[in-house]
């Protein structure tokens, strides 16, 4: 995930490690009169600064104004060039670049035979794991060097490659289609939302259906199973069919387990399955499952069976720490939920600057969440706050809608009712505003605006009432999502029984296990 600052040159020096730093300095070393030179005298100041500055570049070192910009080009490719020598950097892809860049330079000093020994090897590899575009250059490459005649290789030579060329294409083709339509859906989802009601959801099919390209399964390779799979994720998330996204994610976390070397070479999809499969099982409140796949994921971090690096590093500890919170949730342990909040807390403030503000707002989100089940209201006010209050936020609509609603939820249990009315005004304004009101919302906000004409001996029949007009839309395909953000009948179940919200559902998750 990218570091957000404002200089480039100055956020890639600060991301790195102090090995990357060594070996920057061992390379610039090994260049030969170059370590008093400009670029590494900028180096090491960046490297000691807090805040990127040009006037502090000029009073600090001999770099004149005119000669800035080429100077911290320079440092740039040069800090470049150094990690693309790391062994931490250095994967399939890599090596068969690498592989490829060396053919080149032998195809250039006429020595064809022996490019052409390095190509099938690097070609092999790439098929090996699945990198297709890079097979298809590679195949493209060996064809330019057959079409010479300079080889006098076997005559079937050409219909070899002319095959291959046909069928890596056929493939890149497809699986461009598919990851397409897998990033189209997710782009309908920020633009539309979810489905609400039997058009959208045809309209969704449609939309669906006209794209997917035709396949036989049984001839697809990794990556087009991977977005094959992805795209019918999305599809049932949108359509809010959480039984089928939890099937989809399955599959696409099952490549992995039976390509375990694959969880190294594309560490950020593996993760991403996971963190969908985690979702899933958290929609359909599947207790069991979660906690074993959670626990393979923990496992998977922390014996590194993944390829760990900044960004692996930061997906990671979001999807464990946002799935971590949701188990809480599901256990009803809220109270308890509070000790790893305090932690979270510290390791968000670690992560800040690698972490989108989305991402911050969905665990602060999460953690008002929290708050809200341990009965401390105010808490949770604290964190909607911060989330309502972000006028940059211009994702995840239902995130802000929902936060409004627990907030006015909140501030009713809080006792902080003197300014009610205008938030119930103001979060039904935003409420049609973003085209996302639904009919639990509708009769919520409608409840709390009614309290002040409701008499306390009168209360328990009103939450009873309430209780059964909403408990209808449990199981409905365009209402329940409301339920899975917000459990308003855990908190009426709390009123009427006079019980906590954690009680209700810790009681619940006994008798609900999956």
């Amino acid at each position: 995930m990218a570091i957000e600052q404002k200089d480039a040159l100055f956020t890639l020096v600060k991301s790195l490690s102090k090995s990357e730093k060594r070996q920057f300095k061992l390379y610039v070393g090994r260049l030969g009169g170059n370590v008093d030179a400009n670029f590494m005298s900028l180096f090491n100041l960046l490297d000691k600064v807090s805040s990127y500055n040009d006037e502090l570049i000029l009073s600090k070192t001999n770099i004149k104004k005119q000669q800035i910009s080429n100077t911290k080009a320079h440092l740039y490719k040069q800090i470049l060039v150094s990690l693309r020598f790391n062994p931490v950097h250095q994967n399939v892809r890599a090596q068969i670049r690498e592989q490829f860049d060396f053919a080149s330079i032998l195809y250039n000093k006429g020595l064809y035979k022996q490019s052409l020994k390095i190509l099938e090897k690097a070609k092999e590899l790439a098929i090996q794991n699945d990198e297709n575009n890079l097979a298809y250059e590679i195949v493209e490459f060996e064809k330019v060097i057959e079409s010479q005649y300079i080889t006098r290789s076997l005559s079937n030579r050409a219909d070899e490659l002319t095959e291959q060329a046909k069928e890596l294409s056929l493939r890149n083709v497809r699986i461009s289609k598919l990851s397409n339509l897998s990033l189209q859906l997710y782009s309908l989802l920020l633009k539309e939302g979810y489905v609400k009601d039997n058009t959208d959801s045809e309209a969704v099919n449609k939309y669906f259906e006209k794209r997917l390209p035709k396949y036989n399964l049984s001839e697809l390779g990794f990556k087009e199973k991977l977005f094959l799979y992805k795209a019918y994720l999305w599809h049932s998330l949108i359509l809010q069919d959480f039984v089928s996204s939890y099937k989809y994610a399955q599959k696409w976390v099952d490549l992995f387990e039976d390509n375990p070397e694959m969880k190294k070479q594309n560490p950020v999809f593996y993760l991403k399955g996971v963190n969908y499969l985690l979702e899933s099982l958290f929609l359909t409140w599947h207790k069991s499952k979660f906690s074993k796949v959670l626990k393979t994921l923990k496992l998977d971090i922390d014996l590194e069976q993944i390829s760990l690096n900044e960004n692996t590093k930061t997906l990671a500890f979001i999807y464990y720490s946002q799935n971590k919170l949701n188990l809480h949730f599901i256990d009803g342990k809220f109270t308890e939920g509070l000790k790893f909040v305090s932690q979270l807390l510290l390791q968000i403030e670690e992560y800040k600057t690698k972490i989108d503000a989305h991402h911050i707002m969905v665990f602060y989100y999460k953690i008002a969440c929290m708050y809200f089940g341990a009965g401390k209201n105010e808490e949770c006010i604290f964190y909607l706050e911060k989330i309502i209050n972000n006028k940059d936020l211009s994702m995840r609509e239902d995130l802000l809608c929902f936060s409004r609603v627990l907030n006015l939820v909140a501030h009713y249990d809080a006792g902080i009712d003197y300014n009610i009315e205008k938030l119930i005004v103001s979060t039904y304004k935003f409420l049609i505003k973003m085209n996302d009101l639904h009919e639990v919302q509708r009769k919520m906000i409608a409840f709390l605006k009614n309290l002040s004409n409701i008499y306390p001996q009168d209360l328990r029949k009103e939450f009873v009432k309430l209780y059964n007009e909403l408990i209808v839309y449990k199981d409905h395909p365009y209402e329940k999502r409301a339920f899975l953000y917000l459990d308003i009948l855990s908190w009426l179940e709390s009123k009427i029984q006079d019980a906590t919200v954690e009680k209700i559902i810790q009681e619940k998750s006994k008798v609900n296990v999956k």
